[in-house]
């Protein structure tokens, strides 16, 4: 062989190994985590606002007085045929003994759960809690004597 074309292998070879030496693998860059979008915290909850008897009467008309009567007598135009015949809100003196928190479970969950009557039908579906606290607030009005504690 011909002595520049042996150089010129050689060259060739040494050229290749050293590439390949100097060559090293580069990884692929690290994956970076996305950064986090900020979330914003969530409204503070509103403030239930004060029972309204008003408000309670007219919801009271449309869904209690049937049964309690208009002036919460037990003498609404379905009570004849209730039996047990329906509480008598105008009674101060059961009603007033009642805690807030029992007649929101009695208008809310219905008879059967505070083991009352089961003809006493739950309202938690149709009245949301304001509208349940309003209620009370009004049948609060109705108790001879009157009703001087804390309100719904």
């Amino acid at each position: 062989m011909k002595p520049w074309l042996l150089a010129v292998a050689a060259a060739s070879a040494l050229a290749c190994s050293c590439a390949e030496e100097a060559v090293e693998p580069v990884a692929p860059p690290a994956e970076q985590p996305a950064p986090e979008t900020p979330v914003a915290p969530a409204p503070p909850a509103a403030a239930p606002r004060a029972a309204d008897a008003e408000r309670g009467g007219t919801l009271y008309a449309t869904y209690c007085a049937s049964c309690h009567g208009a002036r919460g007598a037990g003498d609404g135009p379905v009570a004849a045929s209730l039996d047990p015949a329906p509480a008598r809100h105008d009674d101060g003196a059961y009603m007033n003994g009642l805690s807030n928190e029992h007649m929101v479970a009695v208008v809310k969950l219905g008879g059967p759960a505070v083991g009352k009557s089961p003809m006493m039908a739950p309202w938690g579906g149709t009245l949301d809690d304001q509208q349940i606290r309003d209620v009370i607030a009004f049948v609060r009005t109705l108790a001879n004597p009157p009703y001087e504690g804390p309100q719904p």
